[in-house]
Protein backbone atom coordinates (compact mmCIF):
# COMPACT_ATOMS: atom_id res chain seq x y z
CA UNK A 1 0.00 0.00 0.00
CA UNK A 2 3.13 2.41 0.97
CA UNK A 3 4.74 1.65 -1.86
CA UNK A 4 1.39 2.24 -4.52
CA UNK A 5 1.23 5.52 -2.45
CA UNK A 6 4.63 6.52 -3.05
CA UNK A 7 4.56 5.73 -6.69
CA UNK A 8 1.73 7.92 -7.25
CA UNK A 9 3.61 10.33 -5.14
CA UNK A 10 6.58 10.44 -7.72
CA UNK A 11 4.43 10.30 -10.78
CA UNK A 12 2.24 13.10 -9.21
CA UNK A 13 6.06 15.01 -8.98
CA UNK A 14 6.66 14.32 -12.29
CA UNK A 15 3.57 15.66 -13.70
CA UNK A 16 3.77 19.04 -11.86
CA UNK A 17 7.89 19.45 -13.35
CA UNK A 18 6.48 18.79 -16.72
CA UNK A 19 3.54 21.13 -16.22
CA UNK A 20 5.75 23.73 -14.82
CA UNK A 21 8.12 23.08 -17.80
CA UNK A 22 5.76 23.78 -20.59
CA UNK A 23 4.24 27.02 -18.90
CA UNK A 24 7.33 28.63 -18.04
CA UNK A 25 9.38 27.43 -20.97
CA UNK A 26 6.91 27.12 -23.88
CA UNK A 27 4.83 29.01 -22.92
CA UNK A 28 6.51 32.12 -21.61
CA UNK A 29 9.33 31.36 -23.23
CA UNK A 30 11.77 32.09 -20.31
CA UNK A 31 13.99 28.83 -20.83
CA UNK A 32 15.91 29.69 -23.94
CA UNK A 33 19.06 31.88 -23.09
CA UNK A 34 18.83 35.49 -24.65
CA UNK A 35 22.33 37.45 -24.34
CA UNK A 36 21.90 40.55 -23.34
CA UNK A 37 21.70 43.35 -26.33
CA UNK A 38 24.76 45.62 -26.73
CA UNK A 39 23.27 48.97 -26.90
CA UNK A 40 23.26 50.30 -30.66
CA UNK A 41 26.63 51.82 -31.63
CA UNK A 42 26.92 55.71 -31.73
CA UNK A 43 29.37 55.79 -34.78
CA UNK A 44 29.75 59.52 -36.00
CA UNK A 45 32.09 60.79 -38.77
CA UNK A 46 35.20 62.23 -37.53
CA UNK A 47 34.80 64.70 -40.40
CA UNK A 48 34.42 67.65 -37.85
CA UNK A 49 36.49 70.75 -38.54
CA UNK A 50 36.89 74.29 -37.86
CA UNK A 51 38.40 76.45 -40.39
CA UNK A 52 39.49 80.33 -40.35
CA UNK A 53 39.62 80.88 -44.46
CA UNK A 54 41.03 78.85 -46.01
CA UNK A 55 42.88 77.16 -42.57
CA UNK A 56 41.83 74.17 -41.16
CA UNK A 57 42.68 74.82 -37.51
CA UNK A 58 40.77 72.33 -35.66
CA UNK A 59 40.06 68.81 -37.34
CA UNK A 60 39.47 64.91 -37.00
CA UNK A 61 36.64 65.66 -34.42
CA UNK A 62 33.15 63.19 -33.92
CA UNK A 63 30.21 65.07 -35.37
CA UNK A 64 27.71 65.96 -32.93
CA UNK A 65 23.90 64.24 -33.40
CA UNK A 66 20.41 65.41 -33.35
CA UNK A 67 17.28 63.17 -32.87
CA UNK A 68 14.87 64.18 -35.44
CA UNK A 69 13.33 66.92 -34.40
CA UNK A 70 15.03 67.99 -31.51
CA UNK A 71 17.47 70.93 -31.06
CA UNK A 72 19.29 69.14 -28.45
CA UNK A 73 22.61 67.13 -29.51
CA UNK A 74 23.97 63.91 -28.16
CA UNK A 75 26.79 64.58 -26.64
CA UNK A 76 29.67 62.13 -26.38
CA UNK A 77 33.12 62.76 -25.12
CA UNK A 78 34.64 63.84 -27.94
CA UNK A 79 31.73 66.41 -28.71
CA UNK A 80 32.51 68.01 -25.23
CA UNK A 81 36.77 67.80 -25.88
CA UNK A 82 35.73 69.66 -29.38
CA UNK A 83 34.00 72.27 -27.31
CA UNK A 84 36.88 72.87 -24.62
CA UNK A 85 39.18 73.31 -27.39
CA UNK A 86 37.41 75.19 -29.70
CA UNK A 87 36.50 78.03 -26.88
CA UNK A 88 40.50 78.08 -25.80
CA UNK A 89 41.09 78.95 -29.12
CA UNK A 90 38.76 81.80 -30.04
CA UNK A 91 39.92 82.96 -26.21
CA UNK A 92 43.24 82.97 -27.28
CA UNK A 93 42.33 85.71 -30.32
CA UNK A 94 40.01 88.32 -29.00
CA UNK A 95 39.80 89.33 -32.49
CA UNK A 96 38.08 86.26 -33.65
CA UNK A 97 34.74 85.63 -34.40
CA UNK A 98 32.64 82.33 -34.44
CA UNK A 99 29.31 81.71 -37.10
CA UNK A 100 27.52 78.10 -35.90
CA UNK A 101 25.15 76.97 -38.79
CA UNK A 102 22.82 74.36 -38.09
CA UNK A 103 21.40 71.71 -40.43
CA UNK A 104 18.28 70.28 -40.68
CA UNK A 105 16.55 67.08 -42.04
CA UNK A 106 14.67 67.79 -45.24
CA UNK A 107 11.79 66.36 -43.51
CA UNK A 108 12.66 68.96 -41.21
CA UNK A 109 12.14 72.05 -42.74
CA UNK A 110 8.85 73.03 -41.95
CA UNK A 111 9.36 72.29 -38.26
CA UNK A 112 8.85 75.22 -35.65
CA UNK A 113 11.21 74.71 -32.77
CA UNK A 114 9.36 77.13 -30.39
CA UNK A 115 11.01 80.06 -28.74
CA UNK A 116 11.75 82.96 -30.58
CA UNK A 117 13.23 80.67 -33.33
CA UNK A 118 11.32 80.36 -36.81
CA UNK A 119 14.31 77.36 -38.36
CA UNK A 120 14.79 74.05 -36.32
CA UNK A 121 18.34 74.88 -38.12
CA UNK A 122 18.68 78.48 -36.27
CA UNK A 123 17.87 76.53 -32.79
CA UNK A 124 20.28 74.08 -32.97
CA UNK A 125 23.33 76.69 -33.68
CA UNK A 126 21.65 78.64 -30.62
CA UNK A 127 22.00 75.05 -28.57
CA UNK A 128 26.12 75.19 -29.07
CA UNK A 129 26.13 78.93 -28.78
CA UNK A 130 25.12 78.62 -25.20
CA UNK A 131 27.32 75.42 -24.75
CA UNK A 132 30.08 77.58 -25.52
CA UNK A 133 29.11 80.52 -23.39
CA UNK A 134 29.14 77.93 -20.46
CA UNK A 135 32.65 77.99 -21.66
CA UNK A 136 33.08 81.43 -21.20
CA UNK A 137 32.69 83.31 -24.67
CA UNK A 138 30.56 85.79 -24.95
CA UNK A 139 27.62 85.73 -26.74
CA UNK A 140 28.02 88.61 -29.36
CA UNK A 141 31.45 86.64 -30.51
CA UNK A 142 28.71 84.36 -32.03
CA UNK A 143 26.44 84.83 -35.08
CA UNK A 144 23.96 81.80 -36.63
CA UNK A 145 23.13 80.53 -39.27
CA UNK A 146 21.11 77.77 -41.17
CA UNK A 147 20.96 75.32 -43.89
CA UNK A 148 18.93 72.35 -45.62
CA UNK A 149 21.10 68.98 -44.90
CA UNK A 150 21.51 66.63 -47.87
CA UNK A 151 20.33 63.12 -45.83
CA UNK A 152 18.00 61.90 -43.84
CA UNK A 153 20.76 60.73 -41.51
CA UNK A 154 21.97 64.31 -40.85
CA UNK A 155 25.18 62.94 -40.16
CA UNK A 156 26.75 66.36 -40.19
CA UNK A 157 24.80 68.51 -38.82
CA UNK A 158 26.95 71.73 -37.80
CA UNK A 159 29.56 73.84 -39.59
CA UNK A 160 31.45 76.22 -37.23
CA UNK A 161 33.75 78.87 -39.12
CA UNK A 162 35.84 81.20 -37.39
CA UNK A 163 36.07 84.94 -38.91
CA UNK A 164 37.56 88.34 -38.32
CA UNK A 165 35.28 91.18 -38.27
CA UNK A 166 37.83 93.18 -41.10
CA UNK A 167 38.20 90.30 -43.33
CA UNK A 168 33.87 90.52 -43.55
CA UNK A 169 33.25 92.43 -47.48
CA UNK A 170 31.44 95.77 -45.82
CA UNK A 171 28.46 94.81 -47.72
CA UNK A 172 27.25 91.56 -46.00
CA UNK A 173 26.29 91.40 -42.01
CA UNK A 174 27.03 88.55 -39.74
CA UNK A 175 22.71 87.52 -38.07
CA UNK A 176 23.03 87.66 -34.63
CA UNK A 177 19.58 85.90 -33.47
CA UNK A 178 19.77 87.42 -30.20
CA UNK A 179 17.26 88.69 -27.69
CA UNK A 180 18.31 92.49 -28.26
CA UNK A 181 19.00 91.68 -32.02
CA UNK A 182 16.53 89.44 -33.45
CA UNK A 183 16.39 88.69 -37.10
CA UNK A 184 12.64 87.13 -38.58
CA UNK A 185 12.37 86.06 -42.09
CA UNK A 186 10.13 87.12 -44.85
CA UNK A 187 8.06 84.37 -43.91
CA UNK A 188 5.92 86.72 -42.06
CA UNK A 189 4.91 88.70 -45.14
CA UNK A 190 3.44 87.53 -48.20
CA UNK A 191 5.76 87.08 -51.07
CA UNK A 192 6.65 90.76 -52.63
CA UNK A 193 4.34 92.77 -50.04
CA UNK A 194 4.56 94.36 -46.88
CA UNK A 195 1.20 92.97 -45.34
CA UNK A 196 2.73 91.74 -41.80
CA UNK A 197 1.40 88.13 -41.01
CA UNK A 198 3.80 87.63 -37.65
CA UNK A 199 3.70 83.39 -37.17
CA UNK A 200 4.21 81.99 -33.43
CA UNK A 201 8.00 82.75 -33.09
CA UNK A 202 7.45 86.59 -33.75
CA UNK A 203 4.49 86.57 -31.24
CA UNK A 204 6.54 85.11 -28.37
CA UNK A 205 9.59 87.33 -29.09
CA UNK A 206 7.11 90.53 -29.57
CA UNK A 207 5.37 89.89 -26.51
CA UNK A 208 8.60 89.08 -24.41
CA UNK A 209 9.73 92.71 -26.11
CA UNK A 210 7.10 94.45 -24.90
CA UNK A 211 7.58 93.23 -21.22
CA UNK A 212 11.08 93.86 -21.66
CA UNK A 213 10.60 97.70 -22.48
CA UNK A 214 7.91 97.80 -19.58
CA UNK A 215 11.07 97.21 -17.28
CA UNK A 216 13.49 99.17 -18.86
CA UNK A 217 12.05 102.60 -20.52
CA UNK A 218 15.00 103.82 -20.74
CA UNK A 219 16.00 101.16 -23.85
CA UNK A 220 14.74 102.36 -27.58
CA UNK A 221 13.22 99.51 -30.44
CA UNK A 222 14.88 99.75 -34.15
CA UNK A 223 13.19 98.03 -37.02
CA UNK A 224 15.27 97.32 -40.36
CA UNK A 225 13.91 96.08 -43.27
CA UNK A 226 16.19 93.92 -45.60
CA UNK A 227 15.23 92.78 -49.33
CA UNK A 228 17.03 90.79 -51.76
CA UNK A 229 18.52 92.42 -54.84
CA UNK A 230 15.46 91.72 -56.95
CA UNK A 231 14.54 94.79 -58.47
CA UNK A 232 15.55 98.29 -58.36
CA UNK A 233 17.53 100.47 -55.43
CA UNK A 234 14.77 102.40 -54.38
CA UNK A 235 11.77 99.77 -54.90
CA UNK A 236 14.02 97.39 -52.54
CA UNK A 237 14.48 100.23 -50.30
CA UNK A 238 10.90 101.32 -50.09
CA UNK A 239 9.75 97.72 -49.53
CA UNK A 240 12.19 97.32 -46.92
CA UNK A 241 11.04 100.52 -44.83
CA UNK A 242 7.17 99.44 -45.42
CA UNK A 243 7.62 96.05 -43.88
CA UNK A 244 8.92 97.73 -41.17
CA UNK A 245 6.83 100.11 -40.75
CA UNK A 246 3.83 97.49 -40.51
CA UNK A 247 6.22 95.70 -37.78
CA UNK A 248 6.20 98.85 -35.79
CA UNK A 249 2.50 98.72 -36.12
CA UNK A 250 2.11 95.29 -34.89
CA UNK A 251 4.10 97.10 -32.14
CA UNK A 252 2.03 99.31 -30.88
CA UNK A 253 -0.96 97.78 -31.07
CA UNK A 254 0.50 95.42 -28.63
CA UNK A 255 0.85 98.59 -26.14
CA UNK A 256 4.55 99.28 -26.84
CA UNK A 257 4.75 102.93 -25.18
CA UNK A 258 8.84 103.07 -26.14
CA UNK A 259 10.09 105.51 -28.96
CA UNK A 260 10.19 103.09 -32.30
CA UNK A 261 12.66 103.96 -35.16
CA UNK A 262 12.21 102.46 -38.17
CA UNK A 263 14.64 102.35 -41.52
CA UNK A 264 14.99 100.39 -44.30
CA UNK A 265 18.28 99.24 -45.65
CA UNK A 266 17.13 97.25 -49.07
CA UNK A 267 18.89 95.21 -50.69
CA UNK A 268 22.81 97.07 -49.36
CA UNK A 269 23.36 94.39 -46.39
CA UNK A 270 22.92 90.91 -47.48
CA UNK A 271 23.57 88.06 -44.61
CA UNK A 272 23.87 85.91 -48.15
CA UNK A 273 25.08 85.19 -51.35
CA UNK A 274 21.56 86.72 -53.65
CA UNK A 275 22.82 83.73 -56.20
CA UNK A 276 20.37 81.07 -54.86
CA UNK A 277 16.60 81.04 -53.86
CA UNK A 278 17.75 79.99 -50.03
CA UNK A 279 20.74 83.07 -49.75
CA UNK A 280 17.45 85.40 -51.13
CA UNK A 281 15.17 83.68 -48.48
CA UNK A 282 17.65 84.78 -46.30
CA UNK A 283 18.20 88.36 -47.02
CA UNK A 284 14.74 88.90 -47.15
CA UNK A 285 13.97 89.84 -43.51
CA UNK A 286 13.51 91.87 -40.85
CA UNK A 287 16.11 92.98 -38.11
CA UNK A 288 15.20 94.26 -34.23
CA UNK A 289 17.24 95.85 -32.24
CA UNK A 290 17.31 96.94 -28.52
CA UNK A 291 19.45 99.88 -27.48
Amino acid sequence: MRTAAFLVFLLFCAYALVARWYFVCEMRGHCNPVSPQAPEEDIRPKTLEVREGDTVLLSGYDHFAFDSASVAPRLNANNTAFLDTLATLMKQDSNRRLTITGLYRPGEKDIRPGGFFENIGVARADRLRRLLMQRGLPERYMSLDQAAGIDSDLREPLRFELYRPSTIPEAYEKVQFVFTNMTFSDANFAYNSDEFKPGDAFVAYADSVKTYLDLHSDKTLTIVGHTDNVGSDKYNLQLGLRRAKNARTYFTDLGVNTKIEVKSMGKTRPAASNDTPEGRQKNRRVNFILE
